[in-house]
Formats: C-alpha cells, structure tokens, sequence
C-alpha cells in the first residue's frame, strides 16, 4: 500500500481533466469519483467538481458513515438515492445527509465498481437545484455512464501501475553494490575518512564514487542525492 494512498497530484489532475470532458457532454453536472480501499477505509481518495463539500467530507471521514458507500459496498449495480437511504444508524447517518444539504446535495445517482486490489470505485452524479432534467439524462445514458466509470478507473489504475514499474526499474538498476555503500554510510554520517577505513579504499575513489552518483540521480551534489535516494527508497542497508 503507498504511504499516500493515490496521491500523485499529477495523475489525479489528469483524470480530472479526463473525467470533466467526458462529464460536461452531459451538461454542467456535479460528479464524484471515489476510490477507496476496502480493507482499510481510511485509504481514500475523491476527485471531484465540488470541492467545498469534498474538503469537509474527507476531513469528516465521512466515507465511514455515508450510506451512499455502506451500500456500493454491497453491490455492484448502480442506484438512486436520498436522504432516505438511512437505513443503518439512526443516530450518525442523518448528520452528514444534514450537512450535505448545505452544500445543496440531497439526492443522486451512484455507479460501482469493485477492483482487483480491493478498492471500492463510484462515480456519483448529484441532483441540484439547476439540473431539472438530470433524472432523464442519468436514465437515457446509464450504460455509458457506467462505461466511463470502468474506463476512467482502469486508466486511473494504469497510470499509477506504470509509475510503480518505472519505480521499481529505476530502483534496481540506479546503483551499482558500491555506489550504494558509499550513499548509505555518507547517508548515515560518515565522512568520507570513515569510509576509507570501512570499505578499505581511498578517499579519492570514494569522491569518485559520489560524483558518480550524483550524475545518476540528475542532482547538484552529496546532499541533493541523499535526499533524492532516502525520497525513492534506493538507499540499502550493505549486506555483509
């Protein structure tokens, strides 16, 4: 699991941009697509055209009581809902449908999705007081609609599985055994004296080493590349 769950700004900007030409072929609609693992719900991300709702949505962590995700856990077709889908806990769920009528949502349609690394997608469109005729453009466009959810999430999927092959290409051919020594011991403290003693060459090699390193990572010196390499996760500890 990433540290950050799905949190480069630069693929999600992307899909963004993906999602809103596709969506505005609709009209001006207000969407969501949520994506959120299974196993651990607090692993969400929400990329959307409502901004303000969504900010106070994911500092609630309203995802753990929406009864609009109780239910897409527990299906695979699409639905209509309302305030009325509180069917689960009297005392939590009529509080976010509260807060959510301040941000004018109170009703909607949500498409599911379910992945091979167990996440939970949706893309929802919500009902405002402008889309009149929102009802009918949902029902005349369900499968399409259901289709941009699969071929958005696969992209989404597809862009990041690509950064983590890129990742882990670039992880296992950037350093050679001794370039890695020499970063680690330099990462950890050492001076390039300790190091000569340590690995038993000259002060000079070792410089020759880091310079070396420093080219590889594209950076302007030791420092840089300490910080780049602790960043990627390339720095390991010598086996003996």
């Amino acid at each position: 699991m990433k540290i950050k769950f799905f949190g480069n700004k630069l693929i999600n900007k992307q899909i963004k941009n993906y999602l809103e030409e596709e969506i505005k072929k609709y009209g001006d609609i207000k969407y969501a697509y949520l994506i959120m693992n299974k196993t651990n719900p607090m692993n969400v991300i929400i990329i959307n055209n409502h901004p303000d709702w969504f900010e106070f949505y994911i500092k609630g962590n309203y995802q753990l009581i929406d009864p609009v995700i109780i239910n897409a856990m527990e299906r695979v077709d699409d639905f209509e809902w309302d305030d009325k889908i509180m069917i689960y806990s009297e005392m939590a769920l009529p509080k976010i449908f509260k807060k959510a009528e301040k941000y004018n949502i109170k009703k909607g349609h949500t498409f599911t999705l379910h992945d091979y690394n167990a996440n939970l997608a949706v893309l929802s469109i919500f009902h405002t007081k402008s889309d009149n005729n929102i009802e009918d453009i949902i029902h005349n466009n369900k499968e399409k609609l259901q289709q941009l959810l699969v071929k958005t999430h696969q992209k989404f999927l597809s862009l990041y599985e690509e950064i983590e092959r890129n990742s882990s290409q670039f992880k296992s051919s950037v350093l050679s055994h001794r370039e890695n020594e020499i970063l680690y011991w330099v990462s950890i403290g050492r001076s390039y004296q300790d190091l000569a003693k340590i690995l038993g060459i000259k002060p000079g090699t070792i410089k020759f080493h880091m310079s070396n390193i420093v080219k590889k990572l594209g950076v302007y010196n030791a420092k840089h590349a300490i910080k780049l390499a602790t960043e990627l996760k390339i720095i390991h500890i010598p086996s003996e």
